[in-house]
């Protein structure tokens, strides 16, 4: 028996063998939306979790209720170090495939105000949607089983784990940021793509809260409103957002918050900054709203400060402005002076908080910065630097407002990946 021709004929098999497997370390939703379309191309896919189970983090997302799209798509809602390839990377063509997707998976959509939900309002309805069709699929999913290692040779990655080691022709890390990492996201997808030669860009917190210093905080903590709130930076106005403000004793929380809150976090000097929160977000003026107060003393007669507000205006809320302007809330309203009532609207519209830092990792959605777009191919999602090296979801240099952007990411960019890894082969 010729020995070196049965070697070459194992080599052969062997490599027919693991060009057609993929393994995705991470199972979260970019990871599963990679191996569900990998899997219908026909690839034997394992994922690599090191949870006890998949989507963790998926479970808390939209208060546990799964905010998983956005009616309004606009990439001005994606954010990256390189704005420039947002558009190369997220086209609308990719848009309607992510939608077709979750319609594929059984989901009924509920949409609130844009926002997309599952019909039962249950993020377990999205994670067992997407758990069902992967087990459909054959999907081989290993949970407790933590990447310590992931090293090329030749042609074939070396994956070891905690437990086990695994070899595959194609990797994916699908392994999610640093943010939140009670959920996993732990920021092993960095330490592995920096071994393998790629770059990170600094990675900080974002959709997180706002630290701010406020004497009266703890005399509103615990408030939400809804509110228009303005970000200064320099004194410069730079961005503005609308909808539910919380007010804590640390600072501020809620969805207009966290949308502020990247611009923050990535800058060194945070001390730059303050939000001008609009109490009464109908009218933008002092003379506005002199106009509208005129209108409701017609209505509303012998009110004392407290009562001209009360309408509209949270309790504490009202304390704390009056405990700023040094006057009592019982105080008559008739005998506010004039340039008392203008002091009353300047607090009401720009009430200002200044701002000395966001909170940690710990309390982040997700995290802004990342795996360097540069350094794959926007069409494929493959490392340029590593052959058969992919990346999907939050360890990429990229991430999007509240709101269901990051979910959005999250199936687009799983999509993309499961469409291409190794069409060379196909």
């Amino acid at each position: 028996m010729n020995l070196s021709h049965f070697h070459d004929s194992y080599v052969i098999i062997t490599m027919v063998i693991y060009m057609k497997q993929v393994i995705v370390i991470g199972g979260g939703p970019s990871g599963l939306t990679t191996a569900i379309c990998a899997a219908k191309r026909g690839y034997r896919v394992t994922i690599l979790e090191q949870n006890k189970s998949c989507l963790k983090k998926l479970l808390i997302t939209g208060n546990g209720h799964c905010n998983y799209w956005n009616e309004d798509q606009n990439n001005v809602h994606y954010h990256t170090t390189d704005n420039d390839e947002v558009d190369k990377l997220l086209p609308d063509s990719l848009k309607k495939e992510a939608l077709k997707f979750i319609e594929s998976l059984g989901i009924v959509p509920k949409i609130k105000n844009g926002y997309y939900y599952p019909f039962s309002n249950q993020a377990t309805s999205m994670k067992e949607a997407l758990l069902t069709e992967s087990n459909r699929l054959g999907v081989s999913i290993k949970t407790e089983q933590t990447v310590v290692k992931l090293e090329k040779h030749k042609d074939l990655f070396l994956i070891t784990t905690d437990k086990n080691q695994f070899q595959s022709s194609y990797v994916v890390l699908a392994t999610g940021s640093k943010a939140y990492p009670k959920t996993g996201s732990d920021g092993l997808g960095y330490q592995l793509a920096t071994k393998l030669g790629h770059t990170i860009t600094k990675v900080h917190p974002s959709l997180v809260q706002l630290e701010g210093n406020e004497k009266y905080a703890k005399d509103w903590n615990g408030v939400r409103a809804d509110v228009t709130v303005s970000l200064y930076k320099n004194k410069n106005k730079i961005k503005e957002e609308s909808g539910e403000i919380q007010l804590t004793e640390y600072g501020l929380s809620g969805i207009c918050i966290f949308n502020l809150s990247r611009e923050i976090a990535s800058n060194q000097n945070k001390n730059l900054y303050d939000v001008l929160i609009n109490f009464t977000p109908w009218v933008t003026t002092s003379e506005e709203l002199d106009i509208w107060f005129k209108n409701r003393e017609k209505i509303l007669k012998k009110r004392t400060i407290e009562q001209m507000l009360e309408g509209f205006l949270n309790y504490k809320i009202i304390h704390v402005i009056t405990k700023k302007m040094h006057i009592a809330p019982d105080y008559d309203w008739c005998n506010m002076s004039k340039a008392k009532k203008w002091e009353l609207y300047k607090w009401l519209i720009s009430y200002p908080v200044h701002v000395s830092g966001t909170k940690s990792f710990e309390h982040a959605q997700v995290c802004s910065g990342g795996l360097n777009l540069k350094e794959v191919h926007i069409d494929t999602l493959e490392s340029k630097k590593v052959k058969g090296l992919y990346f999907v979801g939050e360890v990429l240099d990229v991430d999007g407002d509240c709101g269901g952007y990051n979910l959005g990411f999250a199936w687009m960019s799983g999509l993309k990946v499961g469409k291409h890894i190794g069409e060379e082969y196909d």
